[in-house]
C-alpha cells in the first residue's frame, strides 16, 4: 500500500506541470490560429486528465480485498491506463477533424518569437516530466507510471514536430502546419496501442517469468523430484506463480508441506515481485 501511496504523490506532482503545460499551448495557440500547436495542448491536456484518472484508479486498487474482491483491487490500475488509452485516441480523432477543416477553410498563422519561447518551456517541462515520471515508474515498478511516462515522451516529439512546423510557417509554408498535426496523429494512435497492449497483457494473465527459470531453481530444492505445469500472471510488481512438484511418495504429508514451504520461500527470494505461490504437490513415479 506503501507502493500506491508514493504512486499518488508522483501523479499530484505530474498533474500541476501538465495543466500549466496544457494551458500554454493551447491559449497560445489559439490567440496565433497554429492547428499543431493547439493539437499539441490538446494531447498535453489529455496528460493531464490521465492523472485524475489515475489518482482515482490507484486509490481504488489500493482498498483491501473483500467478499466481492477476495483477491485485492490491484487491477483497478490497469485498468486506468486502458482509460487513458481511450482518452488518447479520442484526441486524435478530434485532431484528425480539426486538421480537414483547417485544409477545407485555410487561415493565417501569427508566429511570433513568443511561439518559439512558449514552445521551448513548454518542451522543457516535457522532458522533466518524463524523466522523473520514468524514474519512479521502475523505482515503483507502476505499469500505470511507466505508461503516463510514455505519454509524455509522445509530447516531447509532438512538440519537436510543432516547432518544426512554426518555422515551415514562418518562412512562406503553413501547409505545413496541417501536415505536422497529421504526425502528430500517428504519434497519438501509436502510443495508445502500446498502453492497450500493456494493459491487455495483465488483464489476459500473460506469462511473466520464464517458466524454466523457475523449474531449474525449484528442483535443486531438496525433496524435490520434479517440477512441471508451472504457471505465471499478474503484473511487474504483483506476479502470483503456480506449479506443481513431484516428491517422494512415502514421505509423510508434513514432510510433503515442509518441502512446499522450501518451494515457496526459494521463489519469492529470487524474484522478489512474486507475492503468491500456489505449489501443487503430486507422488513421484519413475
Amino acid at each position: 500500500m506503501m507502493r500506491l501511496k508514493k504512486v499518488r504523490q508522483v501523479l499530484l506532482y505530474t498533474l500541476l506541470l501538465n495543466i500549466s503545460v496544457a494551458a500554454a499551448k493551447i491559449i497560445y495557440g489559439l490567440s496565433i490560429g497554429s492547428i499543431s500547436m493547439l493539437s499539441d495542448g490538446v494531447h498535453s491536456s489529455a496528460d493531464g486528465t490521465s492523472n485524475i484518472i489515475g489518482l482515482i484508479g490507484i486509490w481504488v486498487a489500493s482498498q483491501p480485498p473483500d467478499e466481492s474482491h477476495p483477491y485485492g483491487h490491484r487491477k483497478f490500475e490497469t485498468l486506468s491506463t486502458i482509460a487513458i488509452a481511450v482518452l488518447i485516441f479520442g484526441a486524435g480523432t478530434e485532431i484528425l477533424r480539426k486538421s480537414y477543416v483547417r485544409l477545407q477553410t485555410p487561415s493565417s498563422i501569427d508566429v511570433t518569437y513568443v511561439s518559439f519561447i512558449v514552445m521551448a518551456i513548454t518542451l522543457l517541462v516535457n522532458i522533466l516530466v518524463m524523466t522523473y515520471e520514468a524514474k519512479k515508474g521502475r523505482e515503483l515498478k507502476s505499469d500505470f507510471l511507466i505508461a503516463d511516462a510514455l505519454h509524455t515522451k509522445t509530447d516531447i516529439f509532438i512538440s519537436l514536430s510543432v516547432v518544426i512546423s512554426l518555422i515551415a510557417v514562418k518562412i512562406g509554408y503553413p501547409v505545413i502546419d496541417v501536415v505536422a498535426a497529421l504526425v502528430i496523429t500517428v504519434f497519438i494512435a501509436k502510443m495508445g496501442f502500446s498502453i492497450l497492449k500493456s494493459a491487455a497483457a495483465v488483464l489476459t494473465d500473460a506469462a511473466r517469468i520464464n517458466p524454466e527459470e523457475i523449474n531449474k531453481l525449484v528442483r535443486i530444492i531438496k525433496g524435490v523430484k520434479e517440477c512441471h505445469e508451472i504457471r505465471t500472471r499478474g503484473n511487474e510488481d504483483h506476479i502470483c506463480i503456480d506449479l506443481h512438484c513431484l516428491v517422494d511418495p512415502d514421505i509423510t504429508t508434513r514432510e510433503a508441506h515442509n518441502v512446499a514451504h522450501a518451494v515457496e520461500e526459494a521463489i519469492k527470494k529470487r524474484f522478489p515481485s512474486v507475492v503468491d505461490v500456489v505449489v501443487h504437490i503430486e507422488p513421484y513415479e519413475k
